[in-house]
């Protein structure tokens, strides 16, 4: 049961759901990005992820990390695969051409990330960081900084991080302690604190690792509103490149933790450790969020990667397993049939197959949306248009995908039963390394309250009409297709519920709280009806056009009726939740949260 990179699948939703092909010709990065070439990147994509990092996934969760007096090594194996991706120039991939990058578009980085993740996520994470990192100091930093860390950056012989919580502040950032001083006036400065839950903080697969780190100018303003942003490498790096003397930022520990072994999760302490600022002064947080909305993307990558491995496995154990007769009986000639026949089976794989090749959907259209959000080709409108969209879209891709994942795996294991429960199958460890995805870069609970109430709610429901506008022209265009048809009224009880909160939130802001997670899951699932209704249009298409493979396109239009008739119901549970509002949740004084 080993995992097989969906190439048919990425094909066809780039070609007929979204038409990347036409998209590409828009601008000068995506215009040698043709189908051909495309397909000979992805196919070598996926033959270095199946071949060289997918071995090393289970030897990853048995062996993790291994800590020693601030040194970490990574698991057998990591490093030498590390070192053929940075032979074989796949760091570059995206990187920017000055500094000896390959240019390619953003959302071809985004579709080898899913690859990556999907046959070794502790893996994946050394360069997605590193991806993150990259941008953020290619954004921000000064022209002098670029020149002096973005090459080795760009090939992969230097890695990155993200350095934001402490161990007394998670998501509120504003809390933060740790300080820069500027020492000698020189604009090199002291970064002294602690921070924690870094990954891929301290390891032993690259010559130097570049922290990006959040902390705090004397005299700086409390609050998000007085952080500012540095660069922290772990070897100091000389006027000409090389390498200098080590940094005063080490690594006191790393986390045992339930999943993702094989990555390193640090404990970094900066002792006065040498630092460049990348952002203007006590803007900190604004410069970061080039990383953290790079990142949110990358983790709903990592729920959506986490749906189609379960998948793939529990779809052959159940082709092979037999188990009880079946209706119609597959085989006299043998005792039982294979469990794929039972009607239960049948619901588990269509779900995990609904989510894994709906959230695909979901963030290859992201992915095209951040082709034009940086691109300089595109026109002031389409720059605006694709980051309103991305400002709903991240949100609802990293909370729901990295929820439904969690359904997702754990139907893998029901799929196999006691053998899902054992960890030679590797259905458990799916699991596992797939619930960090609803922690990372804030909890499903801030994605809600991100969505609701600092953006659609926050900007008068402004933010949100891109996105139903979109789907209304689909629906009008479509009018005749049933899944449009029946895409229509949930997009109503979409904007519906949205008016109805506005007016709970100015009676009680709370109401908005109370209501972020169930709004953010309704959202995402008629987000996901959306793309897969446009995917059995574009299978209809296909079939008309005598498309080789039918029966490919005969199952996209099967799961889209699933979807349809068996998951929708529950946007109407979520819509019950939010109206009957707060009041149930509060009505237990906190000194009744006892025990007995």
């Amino acid at each position: 049961m080993n995992y097989k990179v969906p190439l048919k699948d990425i094909k066809f939703v780039a070609e007929r759901v979204l038409d990347m092909p036409t998209h590409y010709t828009k601008f000068t990065k995506g215009q040698n990005t043709d189908p051909e070439t495309l397909e000979a990147i992805f196919q070598e994509a996926a033959k270095f992820c199946e071949n060289e990092i997918a071995p090393l996934n289970k030897v990853g969760d048995e062996e993790g990390c291994k800590f020693d007096n601030g040194e970490v090594t990574t698991p057998t194996g990591f490093k030498a695969a590390y070192d053929s991706f940075v032979e074989n120039g796949w760091p570059g991939l995206t990187g920017p051409v000055e500094y000896e990058g390959q240019g390619m578009p953003e959302s071809v980085g985004l579709v080898m990330m899913e690859m990556m993740i999907a046959t070794n996520h502790s893996w994946s994470m050394y360069p997605g960081l590193s991806s993150g990192a990259i941008k953020t100091v290619y954004t921000h930093a000064s022209k002098d900084l670029k020149d002096r860390f973005m090459p080795p950056m760009v090939a992969g012989k230097w890695t990155g991080t993200m350095c934001l919580t402490e161990p007394h502040c998670g998501s509120d950032l504003g809390l933060l302690k740790t300080f820069a001083e500027d020492a000698d006036g020189d604009g090199v400065y002291n970064i002294t604190g602690s921070k924690i839950f870094i990954s891929s903080g301290e390891h032993d697969m690259a010559d130097n690792i570049i922290h990006i780190v959040l902390a705090r100018l004397p005299g700086a303003p409390e609050g998000i509103k007085g952080i500012s942003l540095f660069l922290v490498p772990k070897f100091n790096v000389n006027d000409d490149g090389s390498l200098g003397d080590r940094n005063a930022v080490t690594c006191g520990s790393i986390e045992e933790k339930m999943g993702i072994h094989g990555n390193s999760t640090c404990v970094m302490n900066f002792d006065g450790a040498k630092g460049y600022l990348i952002s203007e002064p006590h803007k900190g947080m604004r410069a970061m969020f080039t990383f953290i909305n790079e990142s949110r993307l990358g983790v709903a990558m990592h729920g959506q990667a986490h749906s189609e491995v379960s998948f793939q496995k529990a779809l052959a154990y159940a082709k092979d397993r037999v188990q009880f007769r079946t209706k119609p009986r597959k085989d006299e000639s043998k005792p039982a049939d294979p469990i794929i026949g039972h009607p239960d089976v049948r619901r588990m794989l269509l779900t995990q197959k609904a989510f894994a090749e709906g959230g695909r959907m979901l963030n290859m259209f992201c992915g095209q949306l951040v082709d034009i959000e940086q691109s300089p080709d595109f026109s002031e409108a389409e720059h605006e248009r694709a980051e309103t969209l991305l400002a709903v879209l991240t949100p609802i891709a990293k909370g729901f995908l990295s929820e439904s994942s969690l359904e997702a795996t754990n139907y893998g294991i029901q799929v196999l039963g006691g053998h899902g429960f054992v960890k030679e199958w590797g259905m458990e460890q799916e699991v596992r390394d797939a619930r960090i995805s609803q922690l990372y870069e804030g909890t499903t609970g801030i994605q809600g309250l991100d969505l609701l109430g600092r953006k659609i709610l926050g900007s008068r429901g402004k933010v949100l009409k891109p996105l139903v506008k979109e789907v209304e022209a689909f629906i009008k265009e479509n009018r005749r297709n049933k899944f449009a048809k029946q895409l229509k009224p949930f997009m109503g009880t979409w904007e519906s519920l949205t008016r109805s909160i506005g007016m709970s939130a100015m009676r009680n802001t709370d109401e908005v709280n109370a209501a972020a997670v169930d709004y953010l899951m309704m959202a995402g699932y008629v987000t996901v009806a959306y793309f897969w209704a446009k995917a059995a249009v574009a299978a209809e298409q296909a079939i008309s056009e005598g498309a080789a493979e039918p029966e490919f396109y005969k199952a996209k239009i099967a799961t889209a009726d699933f979807y349809f008739q068996r998951i929708m119901p529950r946007v109407l549970a979520h819509e019950a939740a939010i109206k009957n509002g707060m009041d149930s949740m509060m009505a237990l004084d906190e000194e009744h949260f006892v025990f007995v």
